[in-house]
This record gives C-alpha cells, structure tokens and sequence, in this order.
C-alpha cells in the first residue's frame, strides 16, 4: 500500500483511521515477515521547538509506563516500540486479532446480566492496575475493548496515557461524565465511561444509540435513568451501576477495587462459570500486584478523617515516583505519608518496593516487616519481604514468608514463582521445578517461570526439556532476549555450537547491550577457531563496560589459545588492576609468563593465588610444574600432593589422576612426561 517504511522497517499495509490529531496503520514488521502491529501517528499540537523538547520527554516517559503496564497483565495491549519521525511521535502496538465489543453489543439485542457481570470483572481487573500505575485510561468504550480470538478474554486497548501527553483531543463525549468533559479528570471517570458500557449492555444500544441515555437524565440531579420495569435487571447490579455513574464524581465508586468488592457479592457460589470468575477475581486482588490493588482498597474501607485527602496525594505521587523510576523521589513521599498515618501499611508495604529497587534489601525487609505488623493478613507483604530476604542471602527465611504467602492465598502464582527461585538457591532443583510448574499452572503466559524452570532443568540435565521452557518463552513474547540467551547456552552445552551462535545473535539483535550474550558467543567463535569474531565480540563489551573484569579474563584465553601470550598477560593485568584478588588472573597469566619462558614471573603468580585461596588446586598443581621444571624435586612432590588432595575432596577425578601420576614420576626419578603443562581456569 505505502513504500515508505515507518522508522526503516514498518510497513504500511492499511489505514485504519485518519483524524485530526493523527492516524492509525496495520503495519508489518520487514524483518518478521508475517508479523502484525498497530503503529499510531501523534500529531503534537504545535512544532515549536521547545513545545516538542517538552513533548519529548513526557513521550518517553509515558511510553515507558505503557510497557510496564503491558508487562504487568495480558489483557492490557502491550507497547512494542515508539519512536519519533519528521517531528511527529509514533507508539506501536500489539495487534490483537479479535472482536471488538461494538460487535457484541448489538441495538435491541441485549446482554444477559451474567455476560454483564463478566464483563465488568474482566474490564475492572484491568483498571485496578492501570490506575495503581497512576494512569487513567480516558477512553473507555466499547470500540476499545477487543475479545481476543485466542482465549476469548477481553483486552483493553488504547490506554490514553499518549493522549494525555501529546493531544488534548476531547472525544468519546456518549462515554465521557461531566468532569473529564471540563478537563477535570478523575480515577472513577473510568468507572464512569465503564458502567456506561455496562448500560448499554444490558439495554442492547450500540455506540451511536448511546447518546440516547444522556438525554434521559433527571433534570435536577443530573443523573442519567436508564432501568425501567421493561429491563429486567437485578436490583443489587442495578445499585452497583447507578454508583458507577453518578453525576458527582464524589458520590461516585472511587476506585475499581470498591466495584469489585461489591460484584463479588453477586456471584452465585454454586455456579461453576461464577466460580471461576471469583477466583480470577481473588487472584488479581491478591497477585504480584497485590501491594497496590489491596492498598487503593484500604484507602476506601478506612474511615474519612482529617488530612486524609492529603495522605492520598502523597501516597499516588508516590507511586508516580517509583513507576517513573525515581525511587529515592518515592521513598520521601511515602516517607511523608507515613507521618501523617503511621498506621498506613499500604505505605510501608510500597516504601519497601522503592527500597528493594534501590538495593537496600535490609530497609525493604524492614518496612514489608512492619506492613505485616499492621496487617498481618496482607499475602502480598509476606510476598514482597520474602523477595527482600532472597537479596540478603536467607532463603529458608524467604521460604518460610513465600509458604505463608500461599496459605493466605493459595492461587497466587507469583508467590510459588518467589519460593521456587529461594528454593533453587538451595539446590532443591526438584521442589523449585514443582514450584515454577505449579506457578505456571495458574498463570499460562508467566514467561520467567517457564524460563527459571528451564534454567534448573538444565542443571539436572535435563537439556531438551529444558529447551522446550526457552522455546515457550519465545512462542509468548519473541523479544525475551533472555529466553534466546538461555537457549543458546544449552544448545553450547549440547554441543550444537552453529546452532547455540543463532540464539546468541538473536539475543543480542534484541538487545544490543547484552554483554552475556556477547561473552558467549565470542567463546564460541574462540572454540570455532574464528579469531577475528570471537575478538570483536570481547572487545564489543569492553566499549559497552571498560570495567567488565570477565571480557578481560575471555579474551586473554582466547588470546592465549591462538598464541599470543604478550597480549594474553596484558588483559590479565588489567583484571588484576581492576580485582587484585582475581584468582583466575593471577594462575593463568602465570601459565603466559611460563609460555614466554619466564619462570620466575610464573612461579610468583602461582604463589599469589594460592596466598589469596589456599585451597586453590589448580593453582598448587601449576606451581608444581614449574618446581618440577627448576629441578626442585621435593617441592614439586609436596605442591602436587596439596593439588591431588584438594582435587578429590573438589571432585576433579581427572585432575586428581594428572597430579598422582606427577607425583609418581618423581617418587621414580622417571622423567617428566614431555605433555606435562600447567592447567588454566576458564573462568
């Protein structure tokens, strides 16, 4: 349709809508064949150039918190990319392939109030974490929700946090209460533009119908009349609704966890459909997100007192902070906050999120200690303490909070995911692994579980099915340049070296500054005999870190294998500078300075690691050699007697077998075996 590539390789195959403020394009990725995205087009409102510096900024910053959000749930459509051309700002999206509600909300055929009820669970869930992110949608209606053709669930789409920060248009006015018409936008306007759409549901009025209702409203409170004796609805969803939509956003539903809490009161426990609907319910009100869904909640079943309105300013630009990325910003809000409550442990509990982020694991263990004092019901805080204690080394401490976690809340995925990444580290490979399935059984698309779970099951050899965890990953989200990473190192280990140097690559197309990545795949290229690659490769992460000790180390035993020991000894000079306790540097650069003839260097650097770790074996064998090359037979005989102890205490039964059969040949006065050479590190 369109030659002209969007950023040089989205191609236009359709407009989907032009407006005034910009236009909408199905696009396909050149280099995914087959693939399919949105990208939009947003017009600023003006090209002046500090107008577009300021636009530039709130762009990127609003385009970062569309990906987290789209991180955070799979029924949020997710930002895949966004960039700027001619002055002109575009995002692109996930295209999901589906209905869109329009299509479902038909005129004179209305929905069943069950189909209703569904459809405000599944839409609310979404909205409790969108405004725990300190976004409002702006644009609810039912062009915007999309039943996806994969799984039947509804997605919401468009989230209008671009809007927000490129446009000021005003549209969706059917949808839209009276104070976002005014520019006087509020969380509950969401709650609002949603009952609406539940209306229209129930009375079966599509979009161009819905103005209808508006004109309905009671001439002196100016509120809009839509159940009569015809419209059969139950009394208690009826109630409900009126909230959603009163005219006076104070007398209004405040937030979407008040509208569930009430709509969980209307599931029938014998119905098996209910039921599911109640557990998807309790998951989200419980889940990883759990410390901000159950905190917005609290805010509404704590009485009214002074200050409060103050406490909750403080605490939202708080959670602004920490979702910007300003941690330190957020603690000294939620610092604030607690002054004016020291009760809130809503506070506490996201204080030690920033905490966490921050690195300081004993401030972020300290404040989820004191939420649980204040709420000793609250799963999610034993959660969040038991990642903290994770940090700080005490995993059967975090085991104990993860157990805690899921007796409070059983369907809670993130806590078994948390347990079993604790009980990895305690190389309970088996419980972990029933851990990250059992997270995965209650959440399908959780990518870091399938990708730990593959990770431990690479540990116990268990290799193809740990390639089919990374292949998963990669089946839900192709960009996981983590998942290619890990697949590549399995393939390395299963010898499929071609075939691991793919995966590597692709890791690193994704992300271009994956220094592992590069690390690996230059090994490969050192093992393949390519000199030239496996160069760039660690020279490529020392222009991305100059102070990345590991690429010193890789390319001075790379530099080593093809001979050149001058330059091997400089790089571990360089990691010696860097780390002067780096055993690995000091033994090998001693076996370049034995290649280049110089003994006594050599000798002296064996010396080294062995004072730094005296339970280096390898170190004492290398030493060993060289006494056996100075003709100091006795020493030899001692250092390789100290290698072959620590060898098999470690082990090593190959290298145990290598230092009794030095051993040997000088108890025998035989001599030396002319392959004798001293053993490197591969770091």
């Amino acid at each position: 349709m369109n030659s002209h590539l969007l950023n040089g390789h989205y191609q236009i195959l359709k407009l989907l809508n032009d407006r005034e403020d910009g236009k909408t394009y199905l696009v396909e990725d050149v280099n995914f064949p087959g693939s399919q995205f949105i990208v939009k087009q947003l017009r600023p409102p003006s090209s002046n150039p500090q107008t577009l510096t300021i636009l530039r900024r709130l762009f990127a910053s609003k385009a970062a918190t569309l990906e987290k959000l789209g991180q955070k749930n799979d029924k949020i459509q997710k930002l895949i990319a966004y960039f700027e051309e001619n002055e002109e700002f575009y995002i692109v999206q996930e295209f999901i392939s589906g209905n869109l509600l329009t299509d479902e909300i038909i005129q004179g055929q209305p929905l069943g109030e069950n189909q209703v009820i569904t459809l405000l669970l599944e839409i609310l869930e979404v909205l409790v974490i969108i405004h725990s992110y300190g976004v409002i949608h702006r644009d609810i209606k039912p062009a915007n929700i999309i039943r996806r053709e994969s799984d039947e669930k509804l997605v919401l789409v468009n989230v209008g946090t671009f809007n927000e920060a490129i446009t000021n248009t005003v549209d969706n006015l059917e949808y839209m209460p009276i104070e976002q018409v005014n520019g006087n936008l509020k969380y509950n306007s969401d709650i609002y533009a949603l009952g609406m759409v539940a209306i229209a549901a129930l009375k079966g009025l599509p979009a161009k119908e819905i103005s209808n209702l508006r004109s309905q409203k009671n001439q002196l409170t100016g509120e809009i009349v839509w159940d009569n004796k015809n419209l059969k609805v139950n009394r208690k969803l009826a109630k409900i609704i009126n909230r959603m939509v009163r005219f006076d956003y104070r007398k209004r539903y405040q937030y979407a966890t008040e509208v569930l809490n009430d709509l969980k009161k209307l599931i029938n426990v014998e119905d098996d459909q209910q039921k599911q609907h109640q557990k998807k319910l309790l998951l989200v009100l419980t889940g990883v997100v759990g410390c901000i869904i159950l905190g917005v909640g609290a805010w509404q079943l704590r009485s009214p007192k002074p200050g409060s309105d103050a406490e909750l300013k403080l605490y939202q630009e708080g959670v602004n902070k920490y979702d910007a990325g300003n941690y330190e910003g957020a603690v000294e809000d939620f610092n604030q906050a607690i002054k004016l409550d020291p009760q809130n442990a809503l506070a506490y509990n996201k204080r030690g999120d920033a905490y966490y982020r921050l690195g300081d694991y004993e401030q972020a263990q300290a404040d989820s200690s004191q939420a649980l004092l204040l709420n000793p019901q609250d799963a999610n805080a034993y959660f969040d303490r038991g990642f903290a204690f994770s940090q700080l080394g005490k995993y059967k401490e975090a085991i104990a909070d993860y157990n805690q976690a899921i007796k409070l809340n059983s369907k809670n995925g993130y806590a078994y995911y948390g347990r079993g990444l604790a009980l990895a580290q305690l190389k309970d490979n088996k419980g972990a692994i029933r851990d990250f399935s059992k997270a995965i059984a209650l959440k399908p698309r959780y990518t870091e579980a399938y990708l730990q779970r593959g990770i431990v099951r690479r540990r116990l050899k268990l290799r193809q099915a740990a390639i089919q965890d990374f292949d998963t990953v990669i089946k839900i989200d192709p960009s996981d340049a983590k998942a290619y990473y890990q697949r590549g190192l399995t393939q390395s280990i299963n010898k499929q070296k071609y075939v691991a140097l793919k995966d590597y690559t692709e890791a690193i197309n994704i992300n271009p500054k994956y220094i592992e990545a590069y690390l690996n795949r230059g090994d490969l290229y050192s093992d393949l005999g390519d000199n030239v690659e496996a160069t760039e490769n660690y020279n490529t992460i020392l222009k991305i870190d100059p102070k990345f000790i590991p690429a010193y180390i890789h390319r001075a035993i790379h530099r080593f294998s093809f001979g050149n020991y001058q330059g091997a000894i400089e790089d571990y000079t360089t990691a010696l500078k860097l780390d002067p306790n780096n055993i690995t540097a000091y033994n090998n650069r001693g076996n370049a300075y034995l290649e280049l003839g110089n003994k006594k260097a050599a000798n002296q650097d064996y010396s080294q690691a062995i004072a730094i770790n005296p339970n280096n074996a390898l170190a004492y064998y290398n030493r060993g050699v060289i006494r056996t090359k100075q003709k100091n037979k006795q020493g030899a005989i001692t250092d390789f007697q100290k290698a072959a102890k620590l060898f098999q205490q470690q082990g090593e039964q190959d290298s145990y077998q290598d230092a009794q059969k030095e051993i040997a040949i000088l108890q025998h006065n035989l001599a030396p075996a002319p392959t004798t050479r001293p053993k490197s590190n591969n770091y």
